[in-house]
Parts: structure tokens; sequence; C-alpha cells
């Protein structure tokens, strides 16, 4: 597991660009996720009944970029709720990982959805494979999504800043174009 860990935090993205693109409807899905260390059953439909919601799409809890990502994205938090918009990360890892990553590294502040058998990761065309391991994780892409169920952005981007500050700027610039 330390290869693969390694392999995947050397390597540059390798992934075509995303097959999703803004205006596109995103792929509704319901799936396993944890807060604060609990778990519970997260359903885009029903987070999108409350506002925008950012999906973004990481390859391994606890590895040093994924964790930086989550630090970011719960400094912002405050930010996005201020606008209406929730976020969700989701990863490969199972359960139990997320249970804990939620509260450690995402603290307590946004839930992160386990996705082991790749099938939200497949649908939103977020999968890469280590080349060395030919294990398949998902690729770190982040989408912003419309209460309506359609794609407002979509960043692929192997760092973690890129993907937060288009989100906040994407939902700031939805909220005025709704008169918010």
């Amino acid at each position: 597991m330390r290869a693969i860990t390694a392999a995947m935090l050397t390597l540059v993205s390798t992934a075509a660009l995303a097959a999703l693109k803004p205006g596109d409807s995103a792929p509704d899905f319901t799936l396993q996720a944890a807060q604060g260390g609990k778990d519970f059953s997260f359903s885009l439909r029903q987070a999108l009944e409350k506002g925008p919601v950012v999906l973004y799409f990481y390859p391994k809890s606890f590895t040093s970029v994924c964790t930086v990502e989550a630090h970011e994205f719960a400094e912002a938090m405050d930010e996005f709720a201020a606008m209406g918009a929730s976020v969700i990360g989701v990863s490969s890892d199972k359960i139990a990982t997320q249970r804990e990553f939620s509260s450690k590294e995402c603290r307590d502040k946004f839930p992160v959805g386990a996705d082991p058998d790749l099938q939200v990761v497949n649908a939103y065309d977020a999968a890469f494979k280590v080349p060395v391991a030919g294990a398949m994780f998902a690729n770190r892409i982040s989408y912003v999504i419309a209460p309506d169920g359609k794609i407002l952005s979509v960043v692929e981007d192997s760092g973690a800043t890129a993907h937060i500050q288009n989100a906040l700027a994407v939902v700031k610039r939805w909220r005025e174009a709704q008169g918010k």
C-alpha cells in the first residue's frame, strides 16, 4: 500500500479532461458518507434542494495534498454556508477511513463520501489508474452543481487551492445571477 501511495503522490494527473462539462446534467447519486465521525447517507438530490453543491473528488484520505485540500475546504466552509452552498468530498476510501478523515482533516465542517467501488467516481469521469500498481483512484476534480442539477464548473488540477478558489467564485457568480 505504501508503494501505491508513493506512486500516486508523485504522479502528475494523467487523466484526460473531465468528460462532464458545464451545462451537463450532474449524475444523481446517494452514497455512504461521514461528517464529524458520524455515518449518514448523502443524497445529491436532497443536498441540491438546499442550494448549490461543491462535489470534489480526491485520491486518498490522509495523503499530503488531500489533507491540505480538506483543511482548505474546512477553512472556507463559513463562506460556502453564507452563500447557501454545501460541500462533499468523495474518494475510493472505505467509510471507516472517511469517518476518521471527516473529524481529523475536514474538522467536522463538511462530509466525505465513501466510494470504494468507484461508482460515483466513474459516473463523473473522475477515475485514474496508477500505472505502477494498476490501482484505481479518484482523480482530483471538482464540480460546482446548481440546484437544478446542471454543472456550473469543472476544475481538474493536481493541487488543492484552485478547487476551493474556483468553487467560491462560481458559487458567488451563481448567487449574483440569481439576484441573491
